[in-house]
């Protein structure tokens, strides 16, 4: 019994104790490991997913460059397939900042090798430590820099520093018709001429190259999107031709000490332009060092009076009514009018020209008989052909920065103004607009509109590139069959031929007696603009805008030239200063053209027909009138004009304000030129002038413009103010500026204290 209970006992104290379960801790402890994983996950699904992209941009910046590859820039050709402006490829410097360690060190170095020219800003030291310093893996040092210094800054070995290739805009010829061509900036932007006006046709589509590194920056290799070049074009410029020209002008410009000089030179039966010559000129492969005044296209974009160049219009246009003929008489009352109380007179030498035909007035430029017969046309006549010969329009020749021109509505003329506009005042013209209306004389009477690309060329889409083939000028007889879409008749072939005969008799019997050629007959025009004399604010004896517009050979015409000398010193006719031009010019294109002669060659030394010059009338009295017209004019320009108001101007705040009508307080309204002075009072209702006229005053008294609805501005006194000072001044009151001539302002319309609408151009005449 008692052997039994201690077997018991031992059996109770050698058996396992079973411990109870602690959920808590066991929850505990699972809780712990479920949300360490939800975690592990949740990082890894933050990283994995939602961040992948970030990541993967993040490994491409450190182990992949990517390169914007420019394309190459179109070349511009003459008509024969000379290269005028071709794309070269040159070196470009760049660092990476994050290779070098001391930068300021390193920009001091790469400065003293880059810096090559004192007034390029952007490579000195101090520029090239700022861009290292912002940039984080990558800074530009110096861009398409010489082969020289790429090769200096190659020989440094500095680390960070690297080189690429880059593609600079080259001009063979350097200066070779600079203006029409236009310049090319830094990164291959067209920045004037051609360059500028179809720059997303020459630019072409940049390509991308990527390239894989690794930590020590080392390729590993690349690939490419190859770039889509620019298109080509075909100008229709002849360089051999751009260079004569050139030439002639450099030489009437070392004579004459002229401001400026511009020679077109146009196919009087196509109206391409086979040259357009601007003196002074600039290099567009260096046109960093060229001012704004020396890149201007003058021949588009300035205007001048066109003087007796545009008697050409007036007689065209009574030839054309069969008002007149050649052999008509006409009384040139001694060589002096009464034009409604402003008195103009002839050439001294013509102060007795009495009763001559109308060929002979031409030939004589008699302003008198110009004057005469613009009043058997009249007005609304007269208007009409000046705007079918294409002026006060832009001829569409698809170079940047054309104008216009300024030529006023009839209905804003005053009594005299049919006088003035016939002898070429109170209008204004570019040089385009004027060789151009003598080639529709040449060609038999059809509006030519001039271009300045051979044909179909745009009709591609961009990106294209058609073969090109050279296309020599040849000298034709006849007009294109059909003719262009915007070409128009102006004159019959009568009329053309009558007028062509007259344009010869000018050359060969009266005022452009120089433009004679060796071998070959020409016909022309001269014209003797005056400018404001500085003391006395009314046309100058001294300062003038000499010109001659002419073509040849007369029967069978093949080029029309013109001819605008600004200020020249000493002489200053139009047949002493231009038609010399034209005489070297022509001669030189027509024996390179092959032309054939028309007429006996003359011994070295020897004009076809030597005579006595005689010069054509520029002498006008009590015309302040016509800076007031060219102020109008300005101010009544469409808005798409380059020298029209863009923002505000008098229009639009008339518009604005519903004001139909504004007149000048105490100014009579403007009348029918072809009316008697007392009838024109009874008139002055029926025809009124436009916002901001001022009444023509030899006294200079200035008469306030009010406009009703609008808050007018004072116009400001411009008068003996730089031109940069004037347009400083001229923005300030809200006012555009028109500025004629060149120098100090010494003449301005309307008159200072005039109030005007915000946005009204104040037209002023500058001098030297």
């Amino acid at each position: 019994m008692q052997a039994a209970t201690i077997r018991a006992i031992r059996s109770r104290s050698t058996a396992p104790r079973v411990v109870p379960l602690n959920r808590r801790r066991f929850w505990l402890i699972c809780g712990f490991f479920f949300f360490w994983a939800l975690a592990i996950g949740g990082r890894m699904f933050w990283l994995m997913i939602v961040r992948h992209p970030e990541y993967v941009e993040r490994a491409e910046r450190q182990q992949q460059r990517t390169f914007e590859v420019a394309p190459r820039r179109g070349i511009l050709f003459d008509r024969n397939l000379k290269e005028l402006a071709t794309t070269v490829q040159v070196e470009s410097v760049y660092a990476d900042p994050s290779e070098i360690a001391d930068k300021q060190a390193a920009a001091r170095t790469l400065a003293a090798i880059v810096h090559t020219d004192p007034e390029d800003q952007r490579t000195t030291a101090g520029a090239i430590a700022t861009r290292l310093d912002q940039g984080r893996d990558f800074a530009w040092v110096a861009r398409k820099v010489s082969n020289s210094v790429a090769a200096r800054v190659r020989n440094l070995h500095m680390k960070g520093i690297y080189f690429q290739k880059e593609f600079q805009r080259f001009y063979p010829d350097n200066d070779l018709a600079a203006q029409v061509l236009g310049y090319v900036g830094t990164d291959d932007s067209g920045l004037g001429g051609l360059e500028e006006r179809f720059d997303a046709r020459l630019h072409g589509k940049p390509g991308i190259m990527y390239t894989a590194m690794d930590a020590r920056r080392h390729i590993l290799g690349s690939s490419e999107r190859d770039p889509q070049p620019g298109q080509n074009l075909q100008l229709t410029l002849d360089a051999n031709i751009q260079f004569m020209a050139g030439q002639a002008l450099e030489h009437e410009m070392e004579k004459s000490h002229a401001l400026h000089g511009t020679v077109v030179i146009q196919d009087v039966h196509t109206g391409q332009i086979l040259a357009l010559a601007i003196r002074p000129t600039f290099n567009p492969n260096d046109f960093r060092h060229a001012t704004p005044e020396l890149r201007v296209d003058r021949a588009v974009s300035d205007v001048y009076e066109p003087g007796s160049t545009f008697k050409l219009v007036t007689y065209s246009a009574a030839l054309q009514l069969h008002l007149v003929t050649p052999d008509t008489m006409i009384n040139c009352s001694g060589g002096q009018i009464d034009l409604y109380g402003h008195i103009i007179h002839d050439d001294k030498s013509d102060r007795n020209m009495g009763t001559v035909s109308v060929a002979t007035a031409l030939a004589r430029s008699s302003d008198v008989g110009a004057i005469k017969i613009a009043m058997m046309v009249g007005p609304d006549r007269l208007y009409h052909f000046i705007r079918d010969f294409g002026f006060g329009q832009r001829t569409g020749i698809n170079l940047p920065g054309e104008t216009r021109g300024l030529l006023r509505p009839v209905k804003y003329w005053q009594p005299a103004s049919i006088g003035y506009v016939a002898i070429g005042q109170e209008e204004a013209v570019t040089p385009l607009q004027l060789v151009t209306m003598v080639s529709t004389i040449a060609n038999g009477g059809v509006y030519m509109p001039p271009r300045i690309l051979m044909p179909g060329q745009l009709q591609t889409e961009p990106g294209q590139n058609p073969p090109l083939r050279a296309d020599p000028f040849r000298a034709e007889e006849e007009l294109p069959d059909p003719l262009p879409a915007d070409s128009h008749r102006v004159i019959s072939t009568m009329t053309a031929a009558e007028m062509r005969q007259m344009m010869e008799d000018v050359v060969l019997y009266g005022t452009g007696k120089t433009a004679q050629l060796n071998g070959y007959s020409s016909a022309g025009k001269t014209g003797t603009a005056q400018k404001i004399d500085p003391r006395t604010h009314r046309y100058s004896r001294n300062l003038h805008i000499a010109s001659f517009a002419g073509f040849a050979p007369v029967n069978n015409p093949v080029i029309a030239v013109a001819v605008v000398i600004d200020s020249p010193k000493g002489q200053y006719y139009g047949t002493e200063v231009a038609a010399p031009v034209f005489a070297e010019v022509a001669q030189e294109v027509l024996e390179y053209l092959g032309v054939p002669h028309d007429i006996p060659i003359q011994p070295p030394g020897k004009t076809a027909k030597p005579a006595p010059i005689v010069a054509e009338d520029t002498s006008v009295e009590d015309s302040t009138a016509d800076l007031d017209a060219l102020y109008q004019a300005a101010n009544h320009l469409p808005k798409d004009d380059p020298q029209s108001t863009q923002a505000t101007g008098a229009d639009s705040a008339e518009q604005a304000a519903g004001v139909d009508e504004v007149r000048p307080e105490n100014t009579p309204v403007a009348l029918q030129p072809a009316a008697p002075p007392a009838r024109q009072a009874a008139q002055s209702g029926s025809v009124r002038p436009p916002s901001g006229s001022v009444k023509p005053s030899s006294e200079g008294k200035s008469t306030s413009v009010t406009i009703m609805g609008i808050k007018p501005v004072p116009v400001p006194s411009l008068i003996g103010f730089s031109v940069r000072q004037v347009i400083e001044k001229a923005a300030g009151s809200g006012l555009q500026v028109e500025i004629v001539g060149d120098g100090t302002v010494r003449q301005q319309a309307p008159a200072a204290g005039t109030m005007v609408p915000p946005g009204t151009h104040v037209v002023v005449r500058c001098t030297r």
